[in-house]
């Protein structure tokens, strides 16, 4: 095993004009879509023969996802004879990553690792994905001396900063997100860097309440940290941690339920206390995640037939759209254009059940009104991919310029 540097790397900076040009451009060739500009141009709204296709206004890569791939495109061109690594997966799309893996670069965590931490050397480049590193992960990597490519996303440094503030004034951060996201267990260790923050992480509104009814009057200790023991930091005692706190999130979840969560967290405080003197919450929801949000409860304002939401299955934002959808509208929430089978069969993501189911008979005959969205981890041509399968189930072709073929 090398031996870690005690050396700092020198930094580079990728994002020189005439790098970020060529890998812009690399990037454009595997993820931009003409038709979706088109689409985007015409409004969001085209018919193709009895095929009326609706897109959400806001949809697709965002900015933080943009520039994340871009970085670990400009790290692969510029640091061309060293072996680079990423810390996970870079965003939540298979398809992405597996381009990044063809680039060779390696994964040194999650389910598909291939290399280990203990063994990186000065000479190797590390990539941290949009989601963020956790800290004890960040810091065995430092302790090797491997030049640090970070893109973690601003929002989600935005989230890391009020909780180290809570952490540094004794407020316990109850964090609404999902525990073992990469995202909230990066954000989750900032409350324990220094040593003295707590955390408790919340899923959704009935886990809230639990926390609630125990600000308000205590209850079974032992039953409360069995609950949330895969969820809370090391130490953690209600008893003790709830009697501050400071509300956060995953900037993925969901905005309305978000907001519910500091709602009854506050009021519980209130009720508690007489005052909110103990409670603390920052408005940290990603911008892009909420207008997605937005974009799709606009488009549902009048419901299509059916909607498509496509994106990674492990996508957070994605995931909350898909149930947005299912709200309104018959939704599947697909991975790619494969998921659609055929005209009576169609593969998607069941969020409550999570896995992937089949459905039959989802999409009928006779005129149809399809509304399509994806999550900020999803590149246009794979929204191009499902439409022109969509089209070609109902034996409408396109040619390159994405017009009817003759």
């Amino acid at each position: 095993m090398p031996p870690a540097s005690s050396t700092t790397p020198q930094r580079v900076n990728l994002r020189t004009p005439g790098v970020m040009e060529e890998v812009q451009a690399v990037v454009e060739s595997h993820y931009h879509s003409p038709l979706v500009d088109r689409l985007r141009a015409a409004g969001g709204l085209c018919r193709f023969g009895d095929v009326t296709v609706r897109l959400a206004r806001q949809f697709g890569f965002c900015y933080g996802v943009e520039r994340a791939i871009d970085l670990a495109y400009a790290a692969r061109k510029v640091f061309a004879d060293r072996n680079l690594y990423l810390v996970g997966e870079i965003i939540h799309n298979p398809e992405v990553n597996a381009q990044l893996a063809s680039m060779g670069i390696r994964n040194l965590t999650g389910k598909n690792k291939s290399a280990e931490i203990d063994d990186l050397t000065p000479d190797d480049v590390v990539i941290i994905p949009a989601f963020g590193a956790e800290v004890p992960v960040l810091d065995r990597i430092k302790a090797r001396g491997c030049q640090i490519v970070d893109t973690t996303c601003g929002d989600v440094m935005s989230v890391w900063k009020r909780v180290r503030q809570y952490a540094g004034d004794g407020v316990t951060s109850v964090i609404h997100g999902k525990a073992d996201h990469e995202e909230t267990r990066a954000t989750s260790s900032r409350a324990r860097a220094a040593g003295a923050g707590h955390f408790l992480v919340v899923y959704d509104l009935a886990e809230a309440g639990l926390v609630c009814d125990y600000i308000r009057g205590g209850g079974d200790r032992c039953t409360f940290l069995e609950k949330f023991r895969d969820a809370c930091s090391e130490g953690f005692d209600p008893d003790i941690h709830l009697r501050s706190v400071g509300v956060a999130n995953q900037t993925t979840m969901l905005r309305s339920e978000t907001e519910e969560v500091q709602r009854r967290i506050r009021e519980a405080v209130v009720e508690r206390d007489g005052s909110d003197a103990n409670f603390r919450v920052f408005d940290t929801i990603c911008g892009a995640t909420q207008e997605r949000q937005d974009a799709l409860i606009e488009l549902l304002k009048q419901p299509p037939d059916l909607m498509l939401v496509v994106g990674g299955y492990n996508s957070s934002n994605t995931t909350h759209l898909a149930d947005l959808g299912k709200e309104k509208v018959s939704t599947y929430f697909i991975l790619n254009a494969g998921c659609l089978e055929s005209a009576a069969s169609i593969r998607h993501y069941d969020t409550h059940r999570r896995e992937e189911i089949v459905t039959g008979g989802w999409l009928p005959s006779g005129p149809v009104n399809v509304g399509i969205t994806a999550g900020a981890s999803c590149p246009n041509n794979l929204i191009e991919d499902v439409l022109r399968r969509l089209l070609a189930l109902r034996g409408i072709h396109l040619d390159a310029g994405g017009l009817p073929a003759a």
